[in-house]
């Protein structure tokens, strides 16, 4: 049996939360999606997630939010990572962290998804080795489940596609986030891994990254402080659709998806 999984990038503060309360649920159903993972960490005001705005999201049809290196902007968030396993911060930020950077669920369809989220070194705050914390627990992650998903939030496209590259064959779909723009070299690996350097962003595109462009200018040409307000025009939910064999984990086919408001 194959199943289909929606992956939706970065959700930039309420225009992203937005489109998918109010077009995500039909979108499920109209492309017979089994799992929806989505990145939120940039979810409120964006920068970080609270516990009501991570409870509003679950309810819009997605099945495990991710995050990334703004997962500690809301510290309030700590306590729902420990408890909650459908939210999840990087895995390889130390083990005394709050929260884990694996969760495994069912979909829709009753078949175990596992689903990582792993931060990027390349121009980042330093971080322990995604590759070693990764290693170890796409092993775990095998043990229960084929179907192994991971949200890679890096800056470097070179270190996404590397990693790309040491995981195929091991997991069904690896997916960057972090850098907001959607890329267009989606694929299915030699070994069966499906892959994009990213996903692209979920808010407004008539923006700098979802945030309003005048400010964003004003700080690039006069390099004095600026405040980068959301902003809330031409609002998308961009992602990708990846079919999974279930019984192996192989990927059999990927596409890039974009929806616009209302569309």
């Amino acid at each position: 049996m194959a199943i289909r999984i929606l992956a939706i990038g970065d959700i930039v503060g309420t225009p992203g939360r937005k489109i998918l309360r109010e077009q995500l649920a039909e979108f499920r159903v109209a492309n017979d999606i089994d799992f929806v993972v989505a990145n939120c960490e940039n979810v409120v005001s964006g920068s970080g997630v609270t516990v009501k705005i991570m409870e509003k999201l679950l309810v819009c049809e997605i099945d495990v939010l991710t995050s990334g290196d703004h997962i500690w902007r809301r510290m309030e968030i700590a306590n729902a990572l420990i408890p909650n396993g459908r939210l999840i911060r990087p895995v390889n930020y130390p083990d005394n962290c709050p929260g884990r950077g694996i969760t495994i669920i069912e979909s829709k369809k009753g078949v175990k998804v596992a689903v990582l989220n792993a931060l990027g070194r390349l121009f980042m705050n330093p971080i322990d080795c995604p590759y070693n914390a990764l290693e170890k627990a796409v092993a775990e992650a095998r043990r229960e489940t084929p179907v192994v998903l991971i949200d890679f939030h890096a800056e470097a496209t070179s270190e996404k596609i590397a990693l790309g590259w040491y995981l195929d064959g091991k997991v069904s779909c690896i997916w960057g986030t972090h850098t907001h723009v959607q890329t267009a070299d989606e694929r299915v690996l030699p070994k069966g891994t499906a892959y994009i350097t990213d996903l692209g962003m979920t808010g407004a595109h008539r923006s700098v990254l979802g945030r309003e462009v005048a400010p964003v200018l004003q700080k690039m040409i006069e390099q004095l402080p600026a405040r980068f307000d959301v902003a809330d025009g031409d609002i998308r939910m961009s992602g990708i659709i990846v079919t999974v064999e279930e019984s192996t984990g192989k990927a059999l086919g990927i596409e890039r998806v974009q929806l616009a408001e209302n569309e």
